[in-house]
């Protein structure tokens, strides 16, 4: 039963040359390759629910570690863990005053990179067949 699906897509990409589509410029390269090393890391350390949402947080402001505990219901322990794992992606920042650390978004593009990605999943889920291989 593989072998008749493999050769139905195979047969279907043999299908279509290079020759029956209009000519393609190229472009200029998005980034460099230790860059897109350093976006897939990034995407990684926001791969987690917990970190989501310690990340919402902190696009509010500055909070410390007993606050986003509280904040989001999970223990003290298990947040240090997930701030030291967005700290290391340079993703969030920390700062001491007297006994407490405050932890803050690094930047910006933290916030707009959160919300796109939160506004993306919002979003209906498309129906199959559209916009897909299946034409």
């Amino acid at each position: 039963m593989k072998r008749k699906k493999r050769s139905a897509v195979r047969s279907k990409a043999e299908a279509c040359d290079p020759a029956d589509h209009g000519p393609r410029s190229v472009p200029a390269p998005w980034a460099s390759a230790a860059s897109f090393e350093r976006a897939a890391s990034l995407f990684r350390a926001t791969a987690d629910v917990t970190r989501l949402r310690l990340l919402t947080r902190l696009a509010e402001g500055e909070w410390c570690v007993t606050e986003l505990a509280e904040a989001t219901g999970v223990t003290v322990s298990a947040v240090s863990k997930q701030l030291r794992v967005l700290r290391l992606e340079n993703l969030v920042k920390q700062r001491r005053e007297a006994k407490h650390i405050y932890y803050g978004l690094s930047d910006d593009h933290i916030v707009r990179l959160i919300r796109s990605g939160l506004e993306h999943a919002h979003e209906p889920a498309g129906t199959e067949g559209e916009g897909g291989d299946d034409d």
